[in-house]
């Protein structure tokens, strides 16, 4: 009885969740430059503040959206997987491969050090970090269902990716004609600096076809590395609340049920034994259910803390990370491509 009264009462947050996604789709639809995701961001941060739904969020809805940002989320990172092969990955190469893991290590390490030089609250230098280096809201939420983290660090986080990432759509193209760039180089520029997957498509198409698909590929070798930046955050704190853990604590597990599962997907479709029609699907359904979750994110963002001194020092953060992930990437493709 217990766990069928806790479905129905996610019931009006799931599907308040939905409504926000098939929204967020249509309006895609007329803006096909900002991103379906991007979108489903700001609609749940603007269900969490308008005054004739914001009561709704707080209450009916608040269980749903919780399901949404949290179980949803994990569904949509394995279903990431299955967009990965890793055929495509050899097929860029060593230097590529080998620029792309710098580049992530050290927008990680730099985002890191830096989040903690600003005494941020929290996790909130930890997921800003992972969202900068891998996948945007994607990696942040992985990560911090990993670390546990507090849900107001990770909407804050989300919110000052989704907002960097999206000024990059605006601002890459304007740079790209003023560095003279040609099509390859800027796809990959893109695809090693933008943060979400649906970003570095509207980034990367102003280009052409050459710079979307090498974009792509260069996002989707940074995907790939969510999992051992999820599964090293793990044993990282497995150690650290070890003493927790002896005191009947709960230690985070080495490696997560769903980073697993990420990995199994990314093996599955290396196979070659899916068919178009259901990766296409399978595509679909993780867009879906990716949405769903970054709306519940959305709902649970106070904009008011932006205006708060920490508020303000993540903007200083965010700033610096995204200036630092470009330059980097940058150099990094420039001396990759000869």
């Amino acid at each position: 009885m217990c766990g069928k009264w806790s479905r129905h009462r996610a019931v009006p947050g799931l599907a308040l969740a939905a409504a926000g996604v098939l929204l967020a789709t249509a309006l895609h639809g007329a803006l096909p430059a900002v991103p379906t995701l991007t979108i489903a961001v700001v609609l749940g941060v603007a269900a969490g503040q308008l005054p004739g739904i914001r009561v709704f969020v707080r209450t009916s809805a608040k269980a749903g959206l919780a399901v949404a940002a949290k179980r949803l989320m994990r569904v949509g990172v394995v279903l990431l997987g299955l967009q990965l092969s890793l055929a495509d990955v050899a097929g860029l190469g060593l230097p590529t491969l080998g620029m792309v893991v710098c580049v992530v290590i050290a927008t990680f390490c730099g985002t890191y050090w830096l989040g903690r030089r600003l005494d941020l609250p929290g996790d909130v230098p930890l997921l800003v970090a992972a969202g900068y280096a891998i996948c945007g809201a994607s990696a942040i939420g992985a990560v911090g269902q990993v670390a546990r983290s507090e849900e107001d660090d990770v909407a804050g986080a989300v919110a000052l990716v989704t907002l960097c990432g999206t000024l990059a759509i605006a601002v890459l193209p304007v740079l790209h004609t003023v560095l003279g760039m040609d099509p390859v180089r800027f796809g990959r520029w893109a695809g090693a600096s933008v943060h979400d997957v649906g970003q570095v498509v509207a980034t990367a198409q102003t280009a052409g076809p050459l710079a979307l698909r090498d974009a792509v590929l260069v996002k989707l070798m940074r995907v790939v590395l969510l999992a051992p930046l999820t599964a090293g955050t793990a044993v990282v704190l497995r150690r650290s609340r070890g003493a927790g853990a002896d005191a009947g604590g709960e230690r985070p597990p080495a490696l997560p049920l769903f980073v697993a599962g990420f990995l199994a997907m990314i093996l599955l479709r290396s196979t070659g034994l899916l068919g178009a029609a259901v990766l296409e699907h399978a595509a679909a359904v993780q867009h879906f259910v990716l949405a769903s979750a970054l709306f519940g994110l959305g709902a649970a963002v106070n904009p008011s803390t932006l205006a708060s001194t920490s508020g303000r020092r993540m903007l200083v953060l965010g700033a610096a990370s995204w200036v630092v992930v470009a330059g980097l990437s940058y150099a990094g493709v420039l001396l990759t491509t000869g």
